[in-house]
């Protein structure tokens, strides 16, 4: 290791440096020291594991570390809240460039900067991999649950869900053969899909939009995951409609691209994560209507003809 961890701390704390009044001791002690919020705080941690989560063969420094702060920022948000502070820890080889280390930094802060975050601490350890937890802290007056699904909602997507899936598809070459991005004709689409993978482009202000709905999630770990996540808390059934999520923006050129490299396009929709698109039911909300709570206790896409299959946590 050509630094030591003292140089690593200094050049984080100058990344990360803030002039927020909440924080009234940052960087360099044994611990944070922050106001308090005004209303309940909201916590949530997300663990990132090289190998399992990124492969510094398929996304930078940079991607990494945003990538790690959008799923904790979303988390935040698609309770209803709103993000305060992040705290990292991260674990690193000693094989690794300072450079490296620096463009780590500076992709979480370019992602908690769009929130108007600051990161405030964490810790640094020597490990056989990289792996990277980030707590996100907010504060929120009105929790919005998963539990909170009604009969009679509709369902609504920020946005349509599978690109993440689809560049992970892309870069795994699951069918034993080497895609080659710019040969096909919905490169464009690929391209999207592949950025989407490496650092997902979260719209934060469509959780915020969805502030009237009755139950909310982010699409972390694929859309019926989710959805059967609400319908068990919520006692009701989710039922999501092929038609209606065929017609989203954006469906056609996915659909499209799954065609040419041989996978299944709800696979993507249906058990791809990492989008962070958010998830709701409601009434009357923004975003894309995707379908209808109704009684029961499950969740299904209506209108396939084959099932989706995708990741699973613990199999």
């Amino acid at each position: 290791m050509a630094f030591s961890e003292s140089e690593v701390i200094a050049e984080l704390a100058s990344i990360f440096s803030s002039t927020d009044s909440r924080i009234r001791v940052g960087i360099g002690d044994d611990a944070a020291v922050v106001a308090p919020a005004v209303h309940d705080a909201v916590i949530t941690t997300d663990m990132a594991i090289e190998n399992v989560h990124f492969k510094r063969s398929w996304s930078s420094a940079f991607e990494i570390g945003a990538k790690v702060t959008a799923a904790n920022l979303a988390d935040i948000y698609a309770m209803g809240a709103t993000p305060r502070h992040l705290v990292a820890a991260v674990s690193l080889t000693g094989n690794e460039s300072m450079n490296w280390i620096r463009e780590l930094a500076q992709g979480m802060k370019s992602e908690a900067d769009k929130c108007a975050v600051s990161i405030i601490g964490g810790d640094i350890v020597r490990g056989p991999f990289v792996s990277i937890s980030m707590t996100a802290v907010g504060d929120v007056v009105h929790p919005i649950l998963r539990s909170g699904a009604q009969v009679g909602d509709a369902i609504y997507l920020s946005a349509l869900a599978g690109y993440s899936a689809a560049g992970l598809y892309l870069l795994g070459n699951p069918l034993g053969k080497e895609i080659v991005v710019s040969a096909l004709s919905q490169s464009a689409v690929a391209e999207r899909a592949l950025a989407q993978f490496r650092a997902p482009d979260v719209d934060y202000q469509a959780g915020v939009a969805f502030s009237n709905a009755h139950s909310l999630c982010d699409v972390s770990d694929g859309l019926l995951t989710q959805g059967n996540q609400i319908a068990r808390a919520s006692g009701v059934r989710l039922e999501f409609s092929s038609e209606l999520i065929s017609k989203a923006p954006g469906f056609q050129g996915l659909s499209d691209l799954a065609d040419e490299v041989g996978a299944y396009i709800w696979d993507w929709i249906g058990c791809g994560g990492e989008d962070h698109v958010f998830l709701a039911t409601g009434v009357g909300l923004p975003g894309l209507e995707i379908g209808a709570v109704v009684e029961g206790s499950d969740c299904e896409i209506l209108g396939l003809s084959k099932n989706p299959e995708g990741f699973a946590h613990f199999n």
